[in-house]
């Protein structure tokens, strides 16, 4: 594997306030992984950090997006890096964050050339803005990176789509409503919700994602981790939760995959709140399973 270099992105502004007044604490999740010894566990020195501009809880006027400016700036400030550590032939290792991070490595990665996506999440984010009671991208993130929704987001230096819809896997939503689902179901994106990827198998369906990349000549693809797609009961400390996900077992099978394969460019992980883990319980369960998992593949 290339040369791993961790990046904080500490930005919350894909999500609402979860009340009047507090912000979304996931923009502090870079530093209380380091508490918490992800940094270490992954044995890696070279670390940059890119701030998030200031959070409010206002929405945009012409897209009725909350942070809608400051997520464009912000995601070209991002694509300015990870452009940089791909031509340095870098692995970026992203730390968030919400969901809204993935902007800028999607436009970094079409700047590049043509990439996949692999979209792990126990939400699709496939979410239209007529759908969404929020405006927060966080819900948006998968559809916006594909070429959907607003221009101002969808289209940041004219580079719609970032990833074309055909090279989206968006794998492990259980939140099941016609309505919700529908978005990505009429889409050109493979959709595996949680349901079909254990009736599939985690080592079929992994396979068969990896065949497409092969066969489409893709230049390699991204890797979105949100911890929101394991099991409630082991990571409850995020913004939306929802019964079921993945058990570690299952969560570890499928990324040993991910990680073996010599196409993947680099990955980010999202919406862990440290707000809502005080003890860190939840957080070095997370650590421990993601850095031994990681560890295995990445020499």
């Amino acid at each position: 594997m290339k040369e791993i270099c961790i990046v904080e992105f500490t930005s919350n502004l894909g999500l609402k306030e979860p009340k009047p007044g507090k912000e979304p604490g996931v923009n502090r999740l870079p530093d209380w992984f380091w508490k918490n010894n992800l940094h270490k566990a992954l044995n890696v020195d070279n670390v940059i950090r890119l701030d998030a501009p200031k959070y409010f809880n206002v929405k945009d006027p012409e897209t009725n997006i909350l942070n809608a400016d400051s997520l464009v700036t912000y995601a070209r400030e991002q694509a300015y890096l990870i452009n940089n550590l791909i031509s340095a032939k870098k692995f970026p290792f992203i730390l968030g964050g919400d969901c809204s991070i993935l902007l800028g490595p999607a436009i970094a990665l079409k700047q590049k050339g043509n990439y996949g996506l692999f979209y792990l999440d126990g939400h699709t984010d496939f979410m239209d803005i007529s759908l969404s009671e929020t405006g927060g991208v966080g819900g948006m993130a998968a559809s916006i990176v594909t070429g959907n929704g607003q221009p101002k987001l969808s289209n940041i230096l004219n580079l719609s789509p970032y990833i074309k819809e055909e090279n989206l896997w968006c794998v492990g939503n259980r939140e099941y409503d016609d309505e919700y689902e529908n978005e990505i179901r009429k889409s050109d994106a493979t959709y595996l919700s949680l349901e079909k990827l254990r009736k599939r198998g985690i080592k079929n369906s992994v396979e068969t994602f990896l065949s497409q990349v092969e066969n489409k000549k893709l230049d390699g693809f991204w890797l979105h981790i949100d911890v929101d797609v394991l099991n409630d009961d082991i990571m409850p400390c995020v913004d939306s939760r929802t019964p079921d996900g993945l058990t570690y077992d299952e969560f570890n099978e499928l990324t040993s995959y991910l990680f073996q394969s010599e196409k993947l460019s680099g990955l980010e992980i999202t919406i862990l709140d440290p707000d809502l883990d005080e003890t860190g319980q939840y957080t070095k369960e997370f650590v421990n399973n993601l850095s031994s998992t990681f560890n295995l593949f990445k020499k």
